[in-house]
């Protein structure tokens, strides 16, 4: 009868870790509000997208999915690009311009 008694003390004892790891892993259970069919939470202009749109986008949270710092890195990288080549072509548009009206 001990021994039983022992063997089931250790069993809720086992049970009760593996809840707590998983409760740890997996969280308490909050769920968002469902999205609509065919939604996302990730929104960007139809045209003339700018390196700030592309360094605050976010993307859903899945199980299974990116490192999201890997993806923030990304982001914020070719956000600067974007940035620097729009302000090239800015400049290199200002210069032809101005050529143009000195030839005129």
């Amino acid at each position: 009868m001990t021994t039983a008694l022992i063997y089931l003390v250790i069993m809720l004892l086992v049970a009760a870790v593996v809840f707590l790891l998983a409760a740890v892993v997996f969280g308490r259970g909050e769920e968002l509000a469902p999205l609509a069919p065919g939604a996302s939470p990730t929104r960007l202009p139809a045209e003339d997208v700018t390196g700030e749109d592309l360094r605050t986008v976010r993307f859903q949270l899945v199980l299974r999915g990116y490192k999201m710092s890997e993806v923030d890195w990304v982001l914020r990288r070719a956000g600067n690009e974007l940035d620097e080549l729009r302000t090239r072509v800015a400049r290199l548009e200002a210069e032809l311009n101005s050529r143009r009206e000195d030839a005129v």
